[in-house]
């Protein structure tokens, strides 16, 4: 099986997958046009195949090269998990899973280590999202109970229950049309609402929702550290198996040249 594991892990396959992986992108894409179905739509469902058909080959390759070793790999795992999705038969009844085959474009993310990186750092960030998720929660609960009982009677179409509320502070803490749409309304009755709204998108928007960026940075940093160290680690080894053989005639030529002098030794000792 040597002769597979120099396939499985030559960088040529890796850029062919990764050429594949985007071809079937552009094709997924094509099939939701009805143009382009009604034109090519037999040719586009033989490539999709073809493609699938790929990508199971690629996958059982290497499975059989890294065996076991394949499922504790999270990334083999996924790739595994996102073809198997497309190779499951639909109906109209499980029409959804027609429409998840687009997950196989997500392979790209396995095939780039530089997209790995990135998704690894948002995956390490997610303890710290979530304090803060529950932090914003919090504050956002606390500011939609009391402009329930602030507004709810004089603008119940906004905030006329605790959902409502919800609803609406959730639109002005993305700062779409919060001023005409909500703001000037409720200051129509109550002119100071307006710091009420101030002090809820400061806590929200640009304070609490600031830490996000802040935990997905440091996330991202750690994890670019770590990559770098990998590399580092690896260059290191690279470069003591190349030495190895250097370090191994040098050890032989010491231990010669030892031998030697204790010959000069003991000659010189015989002669005296």
């Amino acid at each position: 099986m040597e002769w597979l594991r120099k396939i499985v892990l030559d960088p040529q396959t890796e850029r062919f997958i990764m050429a594949v992986i985007i071809a079937n992108a552009v094709v997924l894409g094509l099939e939701t046009s009805k143009t382009a179905m009604a034109s090519y739509g037999p040719l586009l469902i033989l490539l999709d195949h073809i493609m699938l058909g790929i990508f199971v080959v690629e996958l059982a390759a290497r499975i059989v090269v890294h065996r076991w070793a394949f499922f504790r790999d999270p990334w083999s795992v996924f790739d595994f998990l996102v073809v198997a999705v497309a190779v499951v038969p639909t109906t109209e009844n499980f029409s959804v899973l027609r429409a998840l085959r687009v997950l196989r474009v997500l392979r790209l993310i396995t095939a780039l280590p530089s997209l790995k990186r990135v998704v690894a750092g948002l995956l390490a960030a997610l303890p710290g999202m979530g304090s803060i998720l529950l932090l914003i929660g919090l504050i956002y609960y606390v500011f939609a109970v009391m402009a329930t009982k602030m507004f709810g009677n004089d603008k119940p179409e906004l905030f006329g229950t605790l959902g409502d509320s919800l609803f609406t502070l959730f639109t002005v803490m993305t700062l779409e049309g919060w001023v005409d749409g909500v703001t000037k309304p409720v200051m129509e009755t109550h002119p100071w609402a307006w710091i009420f709204f101030i002090i809820f998108i400061v806590f929200t928007t640009f304070m609490v929702l600031n830490l996000f960026i802040g935990v997905v940075v440091n996330a991202m940093q750690a994890e670019a550290e770590k990559g770098m160290a990998a590399e580092r680690a690896a260059e290191r080894e690279m470069i003591h198996e190349e030495a190895a053989p250097i370090l191994t005639e040098v050890k032989r030529l010491r231990s010669e040249l030892a031998d030697l002098r204790k010959d000069l030794a003991s000659k010189a000792a015989g002669a005296g």
